[in-house]
């Protein structure tokens, strides 16, 4: 009998992080494509250190900071009880650090292929900068915002290391696809193992074939 619950914690997980990151990086990048400022290289690079990041590294700094034993892990255990390694609270913010720079990539990409000219029209006829965000930016690049969403949502579908170190292997709470295929091959059961991998690649091959079958839509309008 298959366990599906790994699968809807990681649809679970993938969800919540796309939507928090999609909220965050929209006025993020839009503020970057259009600003000129000395720390921009910095912010930039900063943003995008989880692309080169060895898992292991970045989840033993989140791990860290998140702990009870740091600032901020101390802080909402003792104020809020909420405790922010091992469990599905842990997971949401480290999907969030690790999966940060493809949703924010795409986005930045296409406000700044924007013409300017395109950005001071709307300017000129009394727009504010947040009607031109929402009214004339985000739907001029609506194949960036598509791509930024969906490989968001199947970055965070197939993260391993980050999650091991941060969540572990809980039942029902942290135990994802990616670790219950770990999980498998570990007690050597490769008939389960093959039975979740075959899902997980159908999954992100429908999700790669979504990317371009759409944006090839959009682009032909």
């Amino acid at each position: 009998m298959i366990d599906w619950t790994p699968f809807l914690l990681s649809f679970k997980l993938a969800f919540i992080s796309t939507l928090i990151l999609f909220f965050i990086c929209l006025p993020l990048a839009y503020i970057i494509a259009r600003s000129e400022f000395k720390l921009k290289p910095i912010i930039e690079s900063i943003i995008s250190l989880p692309l080169v990041l060895p898992p292991s590294v970045l989840g033993f700094y989140i791990l860290i900071f998140l702990s009870p034993y740091s600032f901020l892990g101390e802080f909402m255990q003792k104020h809020f009880d909420i405790r922010l390694v091992f469990n599905f609270t842990g997971l949401v913010i480290a999907s969030c650090i690790y999966s940060l720079p493809f949703m924010f990539a795409p986005i930045l990409s296409g406000f700044k292929s924007l013409p300017n000219s395109l950005i001071e029209a709307s300017y000129s006829l009394g727009k504010g900068k947040i009607t031109t965000l929402f009214k004339v930016a985000m739907p001029n690049i609506k194949p960036s915002l598509l791509s930024a969403i969906i490989i968001s949502f199947a970055h965070t579908l197939g993260e391993f290391g980050v999650i091991l170190m941060i969540g572990g292997s809980i039942e029902g709470e942290t135990k994802v696809a990616s670790i219950a295929i770990y999980d498998a091959v570990e007690i050597l059961d490769y008939k389960l193992a093959h039975i979740y991998s075959g899902v997980m690649l159908a999954i992100s091959f429908t999700v790669l074939f979504l990317v371009y079958f759409i944006n090839q839509k959009i682009e032909k309008k």
